[in-house]
């Protein structure tokens, strides 16, 4: 081993040696985004003699970060977005839905106030696209959310009904902050999908936002469900809730029309 003319290690290998002491102890303390930069960074700060704490702040604030994006991707997949669709895709100009509206659905204080929103209008007319780009920016705001279609309600019933879990079930959803239901009224609603939206309607109610699309207004799920759970159903929904009604044509057709969205083959 190298030794200075007092015996003590060399600085240069003392140096070496104590980054691959602290990110080994990193390692043990589950620190991996600092770890990732630790080495670069303190021989760096070692250089150009950094403030010892300075070189401290740099790698807490870059696990800190690490940790929050990873948080963030993970409540992301939980949810099951169908697409990824954030406000970053989002054309106003194109868009039914007023801006003072839309505006005030991103603050999210409506999800802070346990309250509902109905989006209903045509097929194509940005109801699924709001939803979604509501639910991302829940989870960016530290809210867990879930993604549910009513076909996922129904299974969910048939599948937990076998060992009479339904409620275990239920409670789970709504352990969310946030319950999105997409695309009501756009297929037959089997017996058990009314069953299941009524039990997550039922369990949320007051206690956790639900945010609704569907191509019919509440005022029609009789025609969908049997009238006495429809019914039940609509009461709590709309108890609390922001009615967003869209309308005019697909935009998902205007914009093939246009041959924005086309992959060309070949």
């Amino acid at each position: 081993m190298q030794t200075n003319t007092t015996g003590a290690p060399a600085p240069g290998i003392v140096q070496d040696h104590t980054i691959s002491t602290v990110i080994e102890l990193m390692r043990t303390n589950r620190m991996p985004h600092a770890r990732q930069i630790a080495e670069e960074l303190l021989t760096t700060a070692k250089a150009q003699r950094w403030d010892p704490a300075e070189a401290v702040r740099v790698l807490l604030e870059a696990e800190a970060s690490g940790r929050n994006k990873s948080m963030l991707d993970t409540r992301r997949k939980r949810a099951g977005f169908p697409s990824g669709k954030t406000f970053e895709a989002w054309d106003a100009s194109i868009s039914s839905i007023p801006a003072a509206t839309s505006d005030y659905l991103r603050t999210l204080e409506w999800v802070r106030r346990k309250e509902n929103l109905i989006a209903c209008g045509p097929a194509g007319t940005g109801k699924s696209m709001l939803l979604e780009a509501l639910g991302h920016q829940g989870i960016d705001a530290g809210m867990s959310v879930s993604w549910l279609s009513m076909e996922d309600l129904g299974s969910l019933v048939r599948r937990h009904r076998i060992d009479d879990s339904v409620n275990k079930a239920i409670a789970k959803v709504t352990g969310s902050d946030l319950i999105c239901i997409d695309d009501i009224g756009l297929l037959p609603v089997s017996d058990d999908a009314a069953e299941g939206f009524y039990r997550i309607v039922d369990a949320a109610y007051e206690k956790r936002s639900l945010a609704i699309s569907s191509n019919i207004h509440p005022a029609g799920f009789d025609q969908l469900m049997p009238k006495t759970l429809a019914t039940a159903t609509v009461d709590r929904l709309l108890h609390h809730a922001h009615v967003c009604q869209t309308s005019g044509e697909s935009i998902r057709l205007l914009q093939a029309q246009s041959g924005k969205g086309i992959m060309p083959m070949g």
